[in-house]
C-alpha cells in the first residue's frame, strides 16, 4: 500500500507542479523579466563608469539558453519535478500518520500533511529567507545563502514534527484546543530563537560596489565617483510583486497537491477500511 500511496503523491505532485507553473507563468513570470532587464541596464551603467575611470571591462559571457526557453521549458519542467518530489514527501509523511492522527478520514488528513508541508517547507523559511528575483543577490554568496535557508528548511520541519508530537502529548490533560495552542506557542517560540540566531542576507559582507553603500541584499542606486545618481536602484515593487506571486505559487502547488492527492490516496485506502469494517477491527496504517 506504501508504494501505492508514494506513487498517487508523484502523480498528484505532477498535476500540482504543472498548475504552479501556469501561475509563476502568468503572474511571476513578467517580473522576473523586468528584474533581468534592471540587472541588465545596471551592468552597463556600470561598465561605462569602469570605461570612464580606465578599467577594463569584464568579458561578458553568453547565456546558454534564450530567455524563452527559460522561462517555458526551464521553469515549467523545474516546477513539474519539484512537485513530483513534494508530492512523494507528503506521501511519505501521510503514511507515517495514519492510523497516529486520531479519527480523522483520509481526505482530511492528505490536506493537514499538505497544509504542514506548505507551512514547514515554505512559509516559515520564507518568512527568513525570502525569494529573490535576478538582480538580487551577489554571486560570492550564493553557498552561503543557499546553506542558511536549508538550515531553515530543516529546522523548520523538525520543530513542526516535534509540534504535532507535543499537542498529541498534551492532549489528554488540556484537551484538543488548549494542546494545540501551546504546541503551536512552543512552534513559534523555538522556530522565532532560530531566525534570531541566523544572519540575515545583508549581514555576510557583500560587495559593497554592487550594492553600494548599505549592507543590504537589494541593489542600491549606482553613483559615480562624485556621488552622482547614474543608475537607480532595485525598483521596490517588482521585488514586493515577485515575492507576493512567489507565495502564490507556492500556496498553490501545495493546495492543489492536498486536493488530488486526498481522493487519491482514500481510494488506496477504502478497501482496506471495508475490510476491517467487516472484522470490526481498525484498519492497519500500513
Amino acid at each position: 500500500m506504501e508504494k501505492k500511496l508514494v506513487l498517487r503523491g508523484v502523480l498528484a505532485g505532477a498535476v500540482a507542479g504543472l498548475l504552479a507553473f501556469v501561475f509563476a507563468r502568468i503572474f511571476a513570470e513578467p517580473y522576473i523579466g523586468k528584474a533581468i532587464d534592471y540587472e541588465s541596464g545596471r551592468d552597463a551603467a556600470q561598465a561605462a563608469l569602469d570605461k570612464a575611470a580606465g578599467i577594463a571591462p569584464e568579458a561578458a559571457g553568453s547565456d546558454l539558453f534564450s530567455r524563452t526557453v527559460q522561462a517555458d521549458v526551464g521553469i515549467g519542467a523545474g516546477m513539474v519535478v519539484f512537485g513530483m518530489a513534494m508530492g512523494a514527501l507528503l506521501a511519505v509523511a501521510y503514511t507515517v500518520c495514519l492510523g497516529r492522527a486520531g479519527a480523522l478520514r483520509a481526505r482530511s488528513l492528505a490536506l493537514l500533511v499538505a497544509g504542514g508541508g506548505f507551512l514547514g517547507m515554505y512559509l516559515v523559511p520564507f518568512l527568513k529567507y525570502p525569494a529573490n528575483p535576478p538582480a538580487i543577490g551577489h554571486e560570492e554568496t550564493i553557498r552561503a545563502r543557499s546553506g542558511l535557508y536549508l538550515i531553515m528548511v530543516v529546522c523548520s520541519v523538525a520543530f513542526l514534527a516535534a509540534a504535532v508530537w507535543l499537542g498529541r502529548r498534551l492532549q489528554a490533560r488540556f484537551g484538543n484546543w488548549n494542546a494545540t495552542l501551546l504546541a503551536g506557542a512552543a512552534f513559534a517560540v523555538a522556530i522565532g530563537v532560530v531566525m534570531l540566531l541566523l544572519p540575515s542576507f545583508g549581514h555576510l559582507g557583500w560587495n559593497k560596489e554592487h550594492y553600494g553603500n548599505h549592507a543590504t541584499e537589494t541593489p542600491q542606486p549606482l553613483t559615480d565617483a562624485e556621488g552622482n545618481i547614474v543608475f537607480p536602484g532595485f525598483p521596490a515593487d517588482v521585488l514586493f510583486a515577485f515575492r507576493f506571486y512567489s507565495v502564490g505559487a507556492q500556496l498553490l502547488l501545495w493546495s492543489a497537491l492536498g486536493l488530488v492527492f486526498a481522493p487519491l490516496a482514500e481510494r488506496v485506502l477504502r478497501p482496506a477500511t471495508a475490510g476491517a469494517s467487516v472484522h470490526g477491527t481498525a484498519p492497519s496504517p500500513a
